[in-house]
């Protein structure tokens, strides 16, 4: 742009295309030296693969249990989809994650229906924060209330595991302002990784993208730099997120931020008609754009290594 600044965490419509990976395109993620680098199946490149992580798991994302569209006639049998190819992987995660948009409606019929789907998941612990549909009438009050037992304030977290720190992050509470974190959590995360040291690898899960992928749509988090500037000093940082139904890599420093794909419909390019709304693909061609994602780390290769898994 000239003769104006512009945010460096908002991405044009034609960045936002080359940094992308659209509907169903298998990225394999290989963490060297720190940092994670990222490329498409088949295409080469990145760090060699590493035997025996000790660390290793799964991202799902999206299920929208409770969704009736053209888009996807069964959600639940999508997500079934899902946990058995998560069942299937030939090991046993260390644990799941779920970033988000568990339910459609916040219904307790729905939140009841998503939890004992997921006792199904062959793992030891499975980790959630809520999405905007997670929180839709009562500020994440039944989300909270089924799958917040040892979390802080509305829902955030951190845990320890395999040398790598996370951080599970809520910023879908404020429909009003969707895509915002607050005083309170921003504080808990300076506390948080004040003590740790600089070469610790850190991993930040949360359902809305905590940078400006399309504000438009609600596709961004608008105090995530604050957020971002207490990671300023550390060596490796990934940022999981859903929300945005659709593969997505973007590279700051030391940060990169990966969008994970849905196990329910996609969702339009950023821009490409009037909102975000669920897309009825072609017959036969839906679980192409639907997936889970397998995410390693090893310790002393400084490296996460992230490969996205189609349901088809």
């Amino acid at each position: 742009m000239t003769g104006e600044q512009r945010d460096p965490h908002t991405m044009t419509r034609r960045e936002l295309m080359r940094h992308s990976a659209w509907f169903g395109a298998a990225v394999v993620l290989t963490v060297a030296g720190g940092e994670v680098i990222s490329h498409v199946a088949g295409t080469g490149g990145g760090a060699p693969p590493v035997s025996r992580p000790t660390l290793r798991f799964v991202q799902i994302s999206d299920s929208h249990i409770g969704f009736q569209g053209a888009a996807n006639r069964n959600v639940a049998d999508t997500f079934s989809d899902a946990i058995n190819q998560v069942n299937g992987l030939g090991y046993t995660p260390d644990f799941v994650i779920h970033t988000g948009d568990l339910t459609h409606l916040a219904t307790p019929e729905q939140f009841d229906q998503v939890k004992q789907m997921m006792t199904g998941l062959k793992t030891p612990h499975v980790f959630t924060v809520p999405g905007e549909h997670d929180s839709s009438d009562d500020a994440g009050q039944r989300y909270r209330k089924t799958f917040g037992a040892g979390t802080r304030g509305e829902g955030w977290y951190s845990f320890d595991t395999g040398g790598v720190h996370f951080i599970g992050l809520v910023n879908t509470l404020n429909l009003e302002k969707l895509g915002h974190l607050g005083n309170d959590q921003l504080e808990f995360i300076e506390k948080d990784v004040a003590g740790l040291p600089a070469d610790t690898p850190i991993v930040v899960f949360s359902h809305i993208p905590l940078f400006a992928m399309y504000p438009a749509w609600g596709w961004g988090t608008d105090d995530a730099v604050r957020a971002l500037s207490y990671l300023k000093r550390f060596s490796s940082v990934t940022c999981l997120n859903g929300h945005v139904h659709q593969l997505f890599t973007k590279t700051e420093g030391n940060v990169t931020f990966y969008s994970g794909t849905t196990t329910a419909y996609p969702l339009p390019h950023p821009g490409d008609g009037p909102g975000p709304r669920p897309v009825t693909l072609p017959a036969g061609k839906l679980r192409d754009a639907l997936g889970v994602r397998e995410v390693g780390y090893t310790k002393g290769h400084r490296t996460l290594a992230l490969k996205e898994d189609k349901l088809q």
